[in-house]
């Protein structure tokens, strides 16, 4: 039983950025920089009749290339902080691919996702981390600099079962649509 998630793989000149914002924050499991991405959708525990009626409806999903550009550093989870994560500038592209994979997860009779789509990349996980201390790490740190990147495929990833975490395994990749072909 597969565990499942749509997600855009960050380049890997981005990612190094981003690796730049470690640093000595109690309580952080820093993720991976091979591991980075933005989850569009994720699916969960899934079987193998889903998972291929899954895969069916991604690869129908039409989509141009877009820009995707990193907006600073947040934190999920107030005075019990779980996440720090680099934020996503909003971009209508971005929010109809995590449309369109709803739609095909729907299409494989997967139960609707519930939580509202924050588009972000996981830094890193947060364990009896004090909300003082994000504070006090994020005022710390110069703004963060990462440069734009343009989406040109998404990925059906999977990760271990039944526990999440890295490291991921690419099960599918579906482009865009060619350039050439989106101009007309």
């Amino acid at each position: 039983m597969p565990r499942l998630f749509t997600a855009i793989e960050i380049p890997e000149i981005v990612r190094a950025q981003l690796d730049l914002v470690r640093g000595n924050l109690p309580g952080a499991k820093w993720a991976d920089v091979e591991d980075m991405h933005l989850t569009i959708r994720f699916f969960g525990d899934i079987g193998n009749l889903e998972a291929d009626e899954l895969v069916s409806a991604l690869a129908r999903v039409d989509f141009d290339p877009f820009e995707l550009k990193i907006t600073g550093l947040g934190v999920f989870g107030g005075r019990e902080p779980r996440a720090l994560y680099a934020g996503i500038a909003d971009a209508e592209p971005l929010n109809a691919l995590q449309r369109a994979s709803e739609r095909a997860a729907r299409a494989a009779r997967l139960p609707p996702e519930t939580r509202a789509f924050k588009p972000h990349i996981t830094l890193a996980r947060l364990k009896n981390t004090k909300p003082e201390m994000v504070a006090r790490f994020l005022s710390g740190r110069p703004p963060l600099q990462a440069w734009p990147f343009t989406v040109d495929q998404f990925t059906l990833m999977s990760s271990r079962p039944g526990q999440g975490g890295g490291p991921y395994v690419r099960e599918e990749h579906f482009h865009a649509r060619p350039a050439w072909d989106a101009a007309q």
